[in-house]
């Protein structure tokens, strides 16, 4: 396993950046890519009530999925840590545990899907038609729980051994399955919103497969063997479950300030539900986006934290950190020129494309502001610093709560769009405070003193 090498110059830090992070925007942008497949498909339809149910449906299981996210983001952080120590036992005792629990988790998810379901329509404020049409979509996709939840340790432990491609590789496979599907589902055989739920199913499952059979492989090559007693050890237990707990309850936060972002739109009428939706899938693609930028922080950062370098942990940051204000600036520059031929792509509907038209104005400075809470994310997660994140994501999450609560009834949509600018500044800001001490608790190893590393 490479340790961060001494002597590494800015250049070379610029190009494991983007060897990191060019496999990772091209593999995140095809998940956004999905949700405005199901969204344009659905929006060829012939009412707004087929792309607000896709919505609502997607709200549910983002909600349910991404608070399960930590699968991901937690073992990117524990496998980078255990890559950059070189320690391969703890490396695959990482994906022991991982695996175990995603499974588990999966299984609960199905067999606890009724009540789930109650519960996530009773929150939801969508018309009747909406709301049936969303229920079908939930009654299938609910199935593929361990295998989505499995994809998730899997893509989390690839990433933190630094096999951007091979993540690639595997989400294109899902997301690509899955969009073949959707059209042949729907469009070929007329299956409506129930195709697109068969869809991601079957794409979720063969990913799953694939996935567990190339990491067996690569487990291999790192060398050691599978140990299941090093993997039930009561302290790296202990350690998973304060890490996860702390992401999942920052990631329920944000997936629930979401989720009211959905229902008041909702509350607006179909149109209004179907315009937001449409934005936010532009929004989806911005984020993912940028988000591979703060994946390779996290990777870095997270990598330079468990081989206890300073100096690797800051260039990590600061390099990361500049090439995603240039993607942002440039996704800023686009959304202003090109964002209504991006919004009629998904739909012909002429009331929601008017509709549209009043309220793109707020993407435009959307990845400048979101930018700084992406990236800083990804430095606290790569440090297993969670527990500062998830205190930063509840007060943010207040204030977004409030900001509504204050700006809907005034201004109305608009309103709504302006909370969440509110959220994504009060991100950034409870994180930035905290970031110089997660620096200074970077302490240098004895066999690799301060200093070893240089930039120029």
């Amino acid at each position: 396993m490479p340790a961060f090498s001494t002597g590494m110059t800015r250049e070379d830090w610029h190009r494991r950046v983007w060897r990191l992070a060019g496999p990772i925007i091209l593999s995140n942008l095809s998940t956004p890519l999905l949700g405005a497949v199901d969204t344009a498909v659905m929006g060829h339809l012939p009412k707004a009530s087929y792309i607000g149910a896709v919505a609502v449906g997607a709200i549910i299981f983002n909600f349910i999925f991404w608070g399960f996210g930590f699968l991901r983001m937690g073992t990117t952080g524990f496998a980078a840590q255990a890559y950059g120590a070189e320690n391969p036992m703890e490396l695959r005792a990482t994906l022991l545990r991982a695996g175990g629990l995603a499974t588990l988790l999966g299984v609960l998810l199905i067999l606890l899907q009724w009540p789930i379901e109650a519960l996530a329509f009773w929150a939801m404020d969508a018309s009747q038609e909406v709301e049936t049409l969303a229920a079908t979509y939930y009654d299938v996709r609910i199935w593929s729980a361990p295998a989505a939840l499995m994809n998730y340790a899997l893509l989390g432990w690839l990433l933190g051994t630094q096999r951007a491609g091979i993540a690639l590789v595997l989400q294109l496979i899902l997301n690509c399955t899955n969009i073949l599907l959707d059209l042949v589902f729907v469009l070929g055989m007329g299956w409506e919103i129930e195709g697109v739920a068969y869809a991601t199913l079957i794409a979720e499952v063969l990913a799953a497969v694939l996935g567990l059979l190339w990491v067996a492989r690569l487990a291999r090559r790192h060398g050691g063997n599978w140990d299941l007693s090093i993997a039930l050890r009561r302290n790296r237990l202990l350690a998973l479950f304060r890490v996860n707990f702390d992401i999942f309850i920052r990631t329920l936060c944000l997936v629930l300030a979401f989720a009211v972002f959905t229902s008041q739109s909702a509350s607006q009428g179909d149109v209004i539900l179907a315009a937001n939706a449409i934005l936010m899938q532009l929004q989806h693609f911005i984020a993912h986006g940028l988000d591979g930028f703060a994946h390779a922080a996290e990777i870095l950062a997270g990598g330079a934290y468990g081989a206890r370098r300073r100096r690797a942990f800051r260039d990590a940051v600061v390099v990361t950190g500049t090439w995603a204000l240039i993607i942002a600036a440039l996704s800023a520059v686009a959304l202003l020129f090109l964002g209504d031929v991006f919004v009629g792509l998904f739909t012909d509907l002429t009331e929601v494309l008017d509709a549209s038209a009043i309220y793109l104005p707020w993407l435009v400075f959307w990845p400048m502001v979101s930018v700084w809470s992406y990236q800083l994310d990804g430095i606290f997660i790569g440090a297993t610093a969670t527990a500062p994140m998830r205190n930063a994501m509840i007060a943010s999450l207040a204030i977004y709560l409030l900001a509504i609560w204050l700006l809907v009834p005034a201004f109305g949509n608009h309103g709504l769009w302006l909370s969440v600018y509110v959220l994504m500044v009060a991100r950034a800001l409870t994180l930035a405070m905290r970031y110089p001490a997660l620096e200074a608790s970077v302490e240098p190893s004895k066999k690799a003193p301060e200093g070893g590393e240089r930039t120029s």
